[in-house]
């Protein structure tokens, strides 16, 4: 399995398939590159080199105590992107990844990349403050902590049910679907788990937002039960400028899985879609 050194010493696991213009893949919490999986095979499979990372802490890549956060998570997608290469690449953020690929354009600019999408994203911010009245009160943040040290096997087996939609009436339950969101979960360390909440909950990405200066594709569910539309992608849908929003009706946060088809041909179109950007020279 192909790693990646990174500053600190921890080995970041990634998986490279296809050649072509790059789509970069940042996955959620607490789950792994594997969720990306249908994304990555159709796009593979229509000319594009598709590559997604198991963020630090998650699934095969190491755990370590330290850089649960998304200012390192973004350093970490900066160093792969550099260790690869990669230039006119497009990235592709769900959940807190949305948030990991935002704050790496703040923190790192656009010059190696052409476009940005982000699905269920958590961004500007999900923390209910005087600020960000819209937000999620901190104490369903505590409640997700409590449960990460109840039981955090049955809690993430419990998460599946609004994740997925599966909780509302008449929904179609895949096992397998299940099966694979806990396997994924239980790969993720027990620090990574834990305090990955605070990163994705507490951290505000408004300033990134302002900075996005390439084409911007935004999907998110009306449905969505783990990161509310109201004040995710309707508020980032207005910070970036000139973003596409597209409202997938009815779709629950794992959109990527439950409506994989739709997604997967979105994400096409806009990948294939003419846009012109000024170009930021890149180092050699």
């Amino acid at each position: 399995m192909p790693k990646l050194k990174l500053r600190d010493g921890t080995g970041l696991y990634y998986k490279d398939w296809g050649s072509g213009q790059p789509v970069v893949f940042s996955h959620g919490w607490p789950l792994s590159a594997d969720a990306f999986e249908d994304q990555m095979f159709f796009l593979a499979s229509k000319g594009y080199r598709c590559i997604a990372h198991d963020r630090r802490g998650h699934g095969r890549s190491d755990q370590p105590w330290e850089g649960n956060d998304l200012d390192t998570y973004a350093d970490d997608l900066s160093e792969l992107i550099e260790s690869l290469d990669l230039r006119d690449a497009v990235l592709v953020g769900h959940s807190t990844g949305g948030g990991e690929v935002v704050r790496y354009i703040g923190r790192h600019g656009t010059g190696r990349i052409s476009k940005a999408v982000l699905i269920g994203a958590i961004p500007p911010l999900m923390l209910k403050t005087p600020s960000n009245p819209s937000g999620t009160p901190i104490e369903a943040f505590d409640a997700i902590r409590a449960g990460i040290v109840t039981d955090r096997s049955q809690y993430f087996k419990d998460l599946t049910l609004p994740f997925y939609g599966y909780n509302r009436p008449g929904a179609k339950v895949s096992e397998g679907v299940r099966d694979s969101f806990w396997l994924q979960s239980m790969m993720c360390g027990f620090p990574g788990a834990y305090y990955c909440v605070k990163a994705f909950s507490e951290t505000d990405l408004t300033e990134d937002l302002k900075k996005i200066d390439v084409p911007t594709l935004i999907l998110h569910g009306d449905d969505d039960q783990i990161v509310p539309i109201g004040a995710s992608a309707m508020l980032s849908s207005k910070i970036v400028k000139d973003a596409v929003l597209k409202i997938y009706e009815g779709a629950p946060h794992g959109m990527c899985t439950t409506h994989k088809q739709q997604v997967n041909e979105d994400l096409l179109a806009f990948l294939k879609s003419e846009t012109i950007k000024e170009r930021v020279p890149v180092r050699a």
